[in-house]
């Protein structure tokens, strides 16, 4: 199991706008990040759409982190990009199971100890913390 390349790529924009400080643009990014402009662009309407990136039009424009650095949990970068995390589908809202209701809550206590356990570290770990 993995994150997506995208995700991962999405940690590394993140990383390096907080690392440069200020604004920086889409092919800036993509320099710093070895992503190209394209996937760069797109992760970052994402992030923008997620209250994770600021963007600025014109001139003087480009991208900034929307807090601080240590205000932005990788959980959160994580969730902009994938969705709330959980270690089965099964365990998502609105989900529908298909284990027999014996195996159910066996099995999916186990589950939702391991999502909320994922979910609390990457939470503990900002930005900041990262560089």
């Amino acid at each position: 199991m993995y994150i997506t390349l995208e995700t991962d790529y999405a940690i590394r924009i993140m990383l390096s706008l907080a690392r440069e400080g200020g604004r920086k643009n889409a092919g800036q990014l993509s320099e710093l990040t070895g992503v190209t402009r394209r996937f760069t662009l797109k992760i970052l309407y994402k992030l923008t759409e997620q209250g994770l990136v600021r963007s600025y039009k014109g001139a003087q424009g480009g991208y900034e982190p929307a807090r601080p650095a240590d205000q932005i949990t990788l959980y959160e970068v994580l969730e902009a990009m994938e969705g709330p995390y959980w270690f089965s589908r099964c365990l998502a809202e609105n989900a529908s199971c298909s284990c027999p209701d014996d195996v159910v809550c066996k099995v999916h206590h186990v589950f939702r100890e391991v999502s909320e356990t994922v979910r609390e570290r990457l939470s503990s770990v900002t930005l900041q913390s990262l560089l």
